[in-house]
């Protein structure tokens, strides 16, 4: 059953609740559980969901990519780091933990490491555009602006309206002085819902025209 049958993600949960009662060793519906717990903001709730979860099928990997995402909520890099890790043991061909343990090294200021594991998320799936965008920031990171275009150009022609790609594409063109290039990109990326890190923002705003 999906969500769609119920009147609300109440409803859904009290269901799964209800399920789990009766068949408590049912790894899945932990799983949904926790899905469902996620939308409805609760997240203590929501992992230990997926904890009960990967507690009856410990080679569950999405639900130790959920888990890396509560940590990620609550800026646990390293606990983020390690579910995904968990998840990649599970699964080796499995590219999101890759791409999610590219975004911590990224995060800790370890570009290199990033680019390793954004590889390998693209190993798996050439086409996911958040390893692409990860490895662009990886680049601009190591000053290596034009393979940080290039990934964000490419990443661009697949996904236009990937907001990421936009951003990384407005810091390259504010390294190089081109302000007009960066203010295009960036005026895209907020356009595109992106948050923009106000300090860049506040970097550009001299170079605007009137």
């Amino acid at each position: 059953m999906t969500t769609k049958e119920f009147a609300s993600i109440e409803e859904y949960i009290a269901f799964l609740r209800k399920e789990i009662d009766e068949n408590p060793e049912c790894a899945n519906h932990h799983y949904n559980l926790g899905v469902a717990l996620l939308s409805a903001r609760d997240w203590s709730g929501a992992e230990a969901a997926f904890l009960e979860c990967i507690r009856n099928s410990s080679r569950f990997a999405e639900a130790y990519v959920q888990l890396g995402g509560i940590c990620m909520q609550r800026n646990d890099l390293e606990g983020c780091m390690q579910y995904n890790k968990e998840a990649a043991q599970c699964r080796a061909k499995f590219p999101v933990p890759w791409a999610n343990m590219a975004f911590v090294h990224l995060q800790q200021g370890n570009a290199e490491e990033a680019i390793k594991c954004a590889m390998k998320a693209l190993k798996w799936d050439p086409d996911f555009v958040q390893a692409q965008a990860t490895i662009a920031s990886a680049h601009y990171m190591l000053g290596e602006l034009d393979d940080s275009e290039k990934v964000s150009k490419k990443a661009i022609a697949a996904y236009p309206a990937f907001a990421p790609a936009y951003n990384n594409l407005a810091l390259v063109a504010l390294e190089r002085g081109d302000y007009d290039v960066a203010i295009e990109n960036v005026d895209k990326a907020i356009e595109l819902g992106f948050e923009v890190d106000p300090n860049f923002l506040a970097e550009l705003a001299p170079h605007r025209k009137a």
